[in-house]
Protein backbone atom coordinates (compact mmCIF):
# COMPACT_ATOMS: atom_id res chain seq x y z
CA UNK A 1 0.00 0.00 0.00
CA UNK A 2 1.27 3.36 -1.05
CA UNK A 3 0.58 5.53 1.94
CA UNK A 4 2.56 8.55 0.83
CA UNK A 5 2.12 8.09 -3.38
CA UNK A 6 3.67 10.92 -5.09
CA UNK A 7 4.36 13.25 -2.30
CA UNK A 8 7.47 15.92 -1.80
CA UNK A 9 9.19 15.00 1.15
CA UNK A 10 11.31 17.57 2.90
CA UNK A 11 13.28 15.97 5.82
CA UNK A 12 16.30 17.91 8.41
CA UNK A 13 18.65 15.99 10.19
CA UNK A 14 18.71 13.49 7.37
CA UNK A 15 22.18 11.88 6.67
CA UNK A 16 21.66 9.45 10.21
CA UNK A 17 19.48 8.39 12.78
CA UNK A 18 15.61 8.96 12.65
CA UNK A 19 16.04 11.06 9.86
CA UNK A 20 17.74 8.96 7.71
CA UNK A 21 15.32 5.84 8.87
CA UNK A 22 12.06 8.23 7.47
CA UNK A 23 14.01 8.63 4.70
CA UNK A 24 13.80 4.84 3.47
CA UNK A 25 10.38 4.21 5.02
CA UNK A 26 8.68 7.42 2.61
CA UNK A 27 10.72 6.10 0.07
CA UNK A 28 9.18 2.18 0.95
CA UNK A 29 5.54 4.25 0.65
CA UNK A 30 5.18 5.74 -2.53
CA UNK A 31 7.09 9.01 -1.66
CA UNK A 32 8.17 10.91 -5.10
CA UNK A 33 10.89 13.00 -4.29
CA UNK A 34 12.63 13.74 -1.09
CA UNK A 35 14.81 16.58 0.27
CA UNK A 36 17.51 16.02 2.44
CA UNK A 37 19.10 18.42 5.00
CA UNK A 38 22.39 17.82 6.14
CA UNK A 39 25.06 19.79 8.65
CA UNK A 40 27.59 19.61 6.01
CA UNK A 41 30.61 18.01 7.88
CA UNK A 42 32.85 15.52 6.42
CA UNK A 43 30.93 12.79 8.31
CA UNK A 44 27.16 13.62 7.18
CA UNK A 45 28.39 14.70 3.62
CA UNK A 46 28.90 11.14 3.42
CA UNK A 47 25.93 9.90 4.80
CA UNK A 48 24.12 11.53 2.82
CA UNK A 49 25.83 10.60 -0.32
CA UNK A 50 25.31 6.73 0.29
CA UNK A 51 21.49 8.00 1.41
CA UNK A 52 21.13 10.05 -1.75
CA UNK A 53 22.18 6.66 -3.76
CA UNK A 54 20.19 4.28 -1.83
CA UNK A 55 17.02 6.11 -2.61
CA UNK A 56 17.72 7.42 -6.31
CA UNK A 57 18.20 3.40 -7.24
CA UNK A 58 15.09 2.98 -6.04
CA UNK A 59 14.04 5.58 -8.46
CA UNK A 60 12.91 8.14 -5.79
CA UNK A 61 14.50 12.03 -6.78
CA UNK A 62 16.16 13.74 -4.37
CA UNK A 63 18.01 17.06 -3.38
CA UNK A 64 20.23 17.62 -0.80
CA UNK A 65 21.37 20.74 1.25
CA UNK A 66 23.76 21.03 3.81
CA UNK A 67 23.93 24.23 6.29
CA UNK A 68 23.23 24.82 10.18
CA UNK A 69 19.61 24.48 10.88
CA UNK A 70 19.87 26.92 13.78
CA UNK A 71 20.60 29.55 11.06
CA UNK A 72 17.41 31.01 9.23
CA UNK A 73 18.94 31.08 5.97
CA UNK A 74 19.26 27.61 6.17
CA UNK A 75 15.69 27.11 6.23
CA UNK A 76 14.94 29.31 3.12
CA UNK A 77 17.71 27.65 1.21
CA UNK A 78 15.73 23.96 2.11
CA UNK A 79 13.09 25.43 0.54
CA UNK A 80 14.16 27.01 -2.39
CA UNK A 81 15.91 24.32 -3.31
CA UNK A 82 13.09 21.78 -2.24
CA UNK A 83 10.83 24.46 -4.47
CA UNK A 84 13.48 24.77 -7.54
CA UNK A 85 13.60 21.06 -7.60
CA UNK A 86 10.21 20.08 -7.22
CA UNK A 87 7.56 22.57 -7.11
CA UNK A 88 6.26 21.70 -3.87
CA UNK A 89 6.60 20.27 -0.51
CA UNK A 90 3.60 18.22 0.84
CA UNK A 91 5.69 16.42 3.97
CA UNK A 92 8.51 17.93 6.88
CA UNK A 93 9.75 15.90 9.10
CA UNK A 94 11.82 18.44 11.23
CA UNK A 95 14.56 16.37 13.08
CA UNK A 96 17.35 18.01 13.12
CA UNK A 97 18.59 18.14 16.75
CA UNK A 98 21.63 17.92 19.38
CA UNK A 99 21.99 16.45 22.93
CA UNK A 100 25.51 17.24 24.82
CA UNK A 101 25.05 15.51 27.71
CA UNK A 102 25.69 17.95 30.41
CA UNK A 103 25.53 18.46 34.32
CA UNK A 104 22.92 21.79 35.09
CA UNK A 105 24.71 23.97 37.62
CA UNK A 106 28.48 23.41 35.90
CA UNK A 107 26.83 23.80 31.94
CA UNK A 108 28.11 26.65 29.78
CA UNK A 109 25.84 29.10 28.66
CA UNK A 110 27.39 28.26 25.12
CA UNK A 111 25.90 24.74 25.51
CA UNK A 112 22.71 26.05 26.47
CA UNK A 113 22.40 28.34 23.38
CA UNK A 114 24.00 25.89 20.84
CA UNK A 115 21.27 23.38 22.14
CA UNK A 116 18.28 25.53 22.18
CA UNK A 117 19.39 26.95 18.53
CA UNK A 118 19.53 23.72 16.69
CA UNK A 119 16.91 22.10 18.26
CA UNK A 120 14.37 25.00 19.24
CA UNK A 121 15.51 27.55 17.03
CA UNK A 122 15.78 25.59 14.03
CA UNK A 123 12.53 23.67 14.47
CA UNK A 124 11.32 27.52 14.21
CA UNK A 125 12.64 28.38 11.08
CA UNK A 126 12.20 25.39 8.98
CA UNK A 127 8.53 24.93 10.32
CA UNK A 128 7.76 28.77 9.01
CA UNK A 129 9.54 28.43 5.67
CA UNK A 130 7.63 25.56 5.11
CA UNK A 131 4.42 26.48 6.38
CA UNK A 132 4.77 29.28 4.30
CA UNK A 133 5.23 27.06 1.06
CA UNK A 134 2.36 24.63 1.84
CA UNK A 135 0.28 27.91 2.33
CA UNK A 136 0.61 28.35 -1.40
CA UNK A 137 -0.43 24.91 -1.78
CA UNK A 138 -3.87 25.30 -0.25
CA UNK A 139 -6.03 23.47 -0.74
CA UNK A 140 -3.66 20.92 -0.92
CA UNK A 141 -2.01 22.11 2.40
CA UNK A 142 0.77 19.67 3.45
CA UNK A 143 1.55 17.89 6.90
CA UNK A 144 4.33 18.55 9.24
CA UNK A 145 5.81 16.30 11.88
CA UNK A 146 7.89 17.85 14.61
CA UNK A 147 10.20 15.08 16.15
CA UNK A 148 10.30 15.70 20.00
CA UNK A 149 11.18 13.56 22.93
CA UNK A 150 9.89 11.58 25.58
CA UNK A 151 11.68 14.53 27.62
CA UNK A 152 9.30 17.00 26.69
CA UNK A 153 6.83 15.12 29.64
CA UNK A 154 9.82 14.14 32.11
CA UNK A 155 13.11 15.09 33.18
CA UNK A 156 16.63 14.03 32.94
CA UNK A 157 19.37 15.03 35.01
CA UNK A 158 22.41 15.94 32.36
CA UNK A 159 19.14 17.20 29.68
CA UNK A 160 18.54 20.46 31.65
CA UNK A 161 19.17 22.37 28.37
CA UNK A 162 17.46 19.59 26.48
CA UNK A 163 14.33 18.52 28.14
CA UNK A 164 13.00 22.31 27.40
CA UNK A 165 13.44 22.24 23.45
CA UNK A 166 11.66 19.58 23.24
CA UNK A 167 8.85 20.40 25.28
CA UNK A 168 8.70 23.80 23.11
CA UNK A 169 8.86 21.63 19.85
CA UNK A 170 5.33 19.85 20.84
CA UNK A 171 4.39 23.37 22.05
CA UNK A 172 5.39 24.46 18.91
CA UNK A 173 3.04 22.09 17.10
CA UNK A 174 0.37 22.23 19.09
CA UNK A 175 -0.15 26.29 18.17
CA UNK A 176 0.86 25.13 14.63
CA UNK A 177 -1.72 23.10 13.93
CA UNK A 178 -4.15 25.87 15.52
CA UNK A 179 -2.50 28.83 13.02
CA UNK A 180 -2.20 26.43 9.91
CA UNK A 181 -5.47 24.67 9.87
CA UNK A 182 -7.31 27.09 8.02
CA UNK A 183 -4.63 26.56 4.89
CA UNK A 184 -5.24 22.69 5.20
CA UNK A 185 -1.80 22.33 7.22
CA UNK A 186 -1.58 19.35 9.46
CA UNK A 187 1.17 19.91 12.30
CA UNK A 188 1.59 17.10 14.84
CA UNK A 189 4.36 15.44 17.02
CA UNK A 190 6.31 12.03 17.43
CA UNK A 191 7.71 11.86 21.00
CA UNK A 192 10.68 9.16 20.80
CA UNK A 193 11.31 7.23 23.86
CA UNK A 194 15.35 6.13 24.34
CA UNK A 195 16.18 4.83 20.78
CA UNK A 196 19.89 3.96 19.73
CA UNK A 197 21.21 6.61 17.80
CA UNK A 198 24.61 8.22 17.70
CA UNK A 199 23.00 11.25 19.73
CA UNK A 200 23.08 8.99 22.33
CA UNK A 201 25.79 6.11 21.76
CA UNK A 202 28.44 7.81 24.24
CA UNK A 203 25.73 7.59 27.01
CA UNK A 204 24.41 4.35 26.31
CA UNK A 205 28.24 2.98 26.38
CA UNK A 206 27.70 2.74 29.94
CA UNK A 207 25.99 -0.74 29.76
CA UNK A 208 24.93 -0.69 33.29
CA UNK A 209 22.50 1.89 32.05
CA UNK A 210 21.89 0.82 28.97
CA UNK A 211 20.87 -2.26 30.77
CA UNK A 212 18.39 -0.24 33.22
CA UNK A 213 16.83 2.15 30.35
CA UNK A 214 16.06 -1.85 28.45
CA UNK A 215 14.41 -3.04 31.88
CA UNK A 216 12.58 0.27 31.96
CA UNK A 217 10.58 -0.25 28.69
CA UNK A 218 7.81 -2.31 29.14
CA UNK A 219 8.74 -4.51 25.34
CA UNK A 220 12.50 -5.04 27.02
CA UNK A 221 14.31 -3.59 24.76
CA UNK A 222 15.48 -0.21 23.45
CA UNK A 223 13.88 1.45 19.90
CA UNK A 224 15.93 1.60 16.94
CA UNK A 225 15.26 4.20 14.14
CA UNK A 226 13.11 2.55 11.94
CA UNK A 227 10.40 2.31 15.29
CA UNK A 228 9.87 6.15 14.95
CA UNK A 229 9.95 5.91 10.76
CA UNK A 230 6.52 4.12 11.00
CA UNK A 231 4.36 6.79 12.86
CA UNK A 232 6.29 9.36 11.13
CA UNK A 233 5.03 7.95 7.72
CA UNK A 234 1.50 7.39 9.07
CA UNK A 235 1.49 11.15 10.27
CA UNK A 236 2.24 12.06 7.33
CA UNK A 237 -0.45 9.97 5.08
CA UNK A 238 -4.28 10.47 4.36
CA UNK A 239 -4.70 7.47 7.35
CA UNK A 240 -4.08 10.77 9.45
CA UNK A 241 -6.04 12.98 7.48
CA UNK A 242 -8.29 14.40 10.21
CA UNK A 243 -4.90 14.50 13.24
CA UNK A 244 -3.90 17.77 13.64
CA UNK A 245 -2.03 19.07 17.08
CA UNK A 246 -1.89 15.75 18.41
CA UNK A 247 0.93 14.07 20.25
CA UNK A 248 2.46 10.32 19.72
CA UNK A 249 4.81 8.30 21.98
CA UNK A 250 6.69 6.14 20.60
CA UNK A 251 8.60 4.54 23.64
CA UNK A 252 7.85 0.85 23.88
CA UNK A 253 6.20 1.45 26.79
CA UNK A 254 8.58 3.54 28.55
CA UNK A 255 6.70 6.20 29.81
CA UNK A 256 3.85 4.28 31.61
CA UNK A 257 6.48 1.81 33.22
CA UNK A 258 6.51 3.48 36.87
CA UNK A 259 7.56 -0.16 38.51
Amino acid sequence: MSLVANKVVCITGASRGIGRACALEFVKHGASALILHYLGDVDTEAEVQSLKNEVEDQGVKTAVIAGDIGDPATAASIVSVGIQAFGRIDVLVSNAGICPFAEFLTMPHATWERTRQVNLDGSFYIVQAVANQMKTQNPQGGSIIGISSISALVGGELQCHYTPTKAGILSLMQSCAVALGKYGIRANAILPGTIATDINKEDLSDTTKRDYMVKRTALGRLGAPDDIAGPVVFLASDLAKYVTGASLLVDGGLFVNLQ
